[in-house]
């Protein structure tokens, strides 16, 4: 097969897989000798550094060929789709060919398993060495990780990857058992264990090897089940605390040709997933607990943002005086983000912040007004405790491509 034909089917093969940003990766220069590839140029994709720089990856798979048979995989054994496979070399050389014609700034790499787990890690290990010590590419590279393999391989990956991911598949155990019954959750934690402790052995030490720089990442389908989102945020809260990722995505289920009857025929609506990420990001962000974001509760609401539900649930906290909060309150003003909190606190050391402050700092009032007080504003009580102000406050049934609190 020609390798144009099998860029077509793997690169389509790996488009389910979300978890590919770029962010946490340090910067390399590709002047003079140091080498080929650069993490600081500007991409044509959408994976985005921690600075708000776009970056293009290429993305795709060692091989759409798998031993396992997981219900909600396109690639799964019993799959009828075109088929092809790469050996390490044609990926080194895809990903070189797409650099120099400035396509790409870095590499996403995952696989089915093919022979065995550690002999396919061994060939995605073998495409990141080739990169880094035959050609000294110094650009992006994300491999995923494949949970069964050696400890030992997954070490070495760590030592030339900026950044490895281990999918968690699904949000319980359960689910894995009765969807993915050649996979284990207790294998897939242990390999997340090895990426943790790899970065720790190198943490504070100056002159030690990088280790995944970048961290590590895990992605959670949804939809695939009947898991509600509380459990999933409470999934998502243990790895970040027991593992320390950098993040976890969350994609929804498609629906792929000759489903089996054991996944659903229907996709979730796309705002579920939406709504998982504005949830995870106020966990990461701003110190929101999940159990706070859902309390009772077990799905998120699809006509309101997180963060809204939240304040409309806890309305004895407001109105905030936006000239006396402390800055953990002031983040939890629907329509107010943290840029805007660290502004607001710089501000009045210097003089009583007024409603018009606000709308120069772009804060959304349309969702704040009703929560907040300045030196020249208050809203009505009736206001604050009307029983209609969600239904005023509810969004448009809108696309799904918008910002967190757009």
């Amino acid at each position: 097969m020609q390798l144009i034909a099998k860029l077509g089917i793997l690169a389509d093969a790996a488009k389910y897989d979300a978890s590919c940003a770029s962010s946490g990766a340090p910067k390399r220069s590709s002047r003079g000798r140091d080498g080929i590839g650069s993490t600081n140029g500007m991409g044509i994709c959408h994976s985005f550094t921690p600075d708000g720089r776009c970056v293009s990856l290429l993305k795709i798979l060692l091989t759409n060929f798998c031993l396992y048979d997981c219900q909600y995989c396109i690639n799964r054994r019993s799959s009828n789709v075109p088929r092809a496979r790469f050996t390490p070399e044609e990926v080194v050389r895809l990903t070189l060919d797409f650099y120099r014609r400035n396509c790409i700034s870095g590499l996403f790499l995952s696989s089915g398993i093919i022979r065995s787990a550690d002999y396919t890690m061994e060939q995605m290990v073998e495409v990141a060495r080739l990169l880094r010590e035959e050609h000294n590419f110094r650009g992006y590279i994300h491999l995923k990780t494949i949970p069964d393999a050696d400890p030992l391989l997954i070490e070495e990956a760590g030592r030339l990857a900026d950044r490895l991911s281990v999918n968690i598949e699904l949000p319980t155990d359960e689910s894995l058992t009765r969807l993915a019954p050649e996979k284990q959750a207790s294998t897939i934690r242990q390999a997340m264990g090895t990426i943790q402790r790899g970065q720790l052995n190198v943490a504070g030490e100056a002159r030690a090897p990088r280790f995944a720089p970048s961290g590590q990442s895990t992605q959670m389908i949804v939809g695939a089940d009947t898991t509600d989102d509380r459990t999933i945020l409470r999934n998502a809260e243990s790895l970040y605390t027991g593992f320390g990722l950098k993040r976890v995505y969350y994609s929804a289920f498609s629906p792929i040709p000759d489903s089996p009857n054991s996944v659903p025929l229907a996709a979730p609506p796309l705002l579920r997933e939406h709504r998982l990420y504005q949830a995870d990001f106020l966990m990461r962000g701003y110190g929101y607990k999940a159990g706070e974001l859902l309390g009772k509760a077990g799905n998120l609401d699809l006509d309101i943002d997180p963060k809204l539900a939240w304040a409309l649930s806890n309305r004895e906290v407001f109105p905030v005086d936006v000239n006396r909060a402390e800055p953990a309150v002031l983040a939890r003003i629907p329509g107010v983000g943290m840029r805007s909190v660290q502004r607001l606190v710089a501000l009045r050391r210097e003089r009583r912040i007024r409603y018009d402050d606000l709308i120069q700092l772009r804060c959304v009032l349309e969702k704040a007004r009703p929560f907040i007080v300045t030196s020249d504003y208050r809203p009505p009580e009736a206001d604050v405790r009307s029983s209609l102000l969600r239904a005023r406050l509810r969004e448009p049934q809108a696309p799904v491509q918008m910002g967190l609190w757009g």
